[in-house]
């Protein structure tokens, strides 16, 4: 797993890095939201951590692939639109938009549905390459 560092700058719950974020979380998000990261590392194991618009994120080939976060309800799973309205019918258990996907904080999608959304969204940024 290769992460990317981040500026030193502080982003989300005063963290600088996944792992801090992570800590900084009550134990049942914290737990929700490692399942999503362990998922999408098993989806994209070349993927960099990072941070993009204060939340974990991950990119692949120095694009965006996907963003994760705790909110004060729910968390929130953050990929393309497009990935989205393709994988509707999977999805019709959570509430999404544009570009979201949120589910209860002690409750991620499964990790088989994570790939299969991580997946697609590598596979829409190999379509794009010049």
């Amino acid at each position: 797993m290769k992460r990317i560092s981040s500026s030193g700058r502080k982003t989300g719950r005063g963290a600088t890095d996944i792992d801090s974020y992570l800590a900084a979380l009550p134990s049942g998000t914290r737990s929700g939201l490692q399942k999503v990261r362990k998922a999408i590392h098993a989806a994209a194991p070349r993927a960099e951590e990072g941070f993009g618009y204060g939340m974990p994120a991950f990119s692949l080939g120095g694009r965006p692939l996907v963003y994760f976060a705790a909110a004060k309800h729910h968390s929130s799973l953050y990929i393309s639109p497009a990935v989205i309205r393709a994988h509707a019918a999977g999805l019709k258990d959570y509430e999404t938009s544009k570009g979201t996907i949120r589910f209860p904080q002690e409750a991620p999608p499964p990790a088989t549905l994570v790939a299969k959304l991580v997946k697609a969204r590598i596979a829409m940024l190999q379509r794009r390459r010049p």
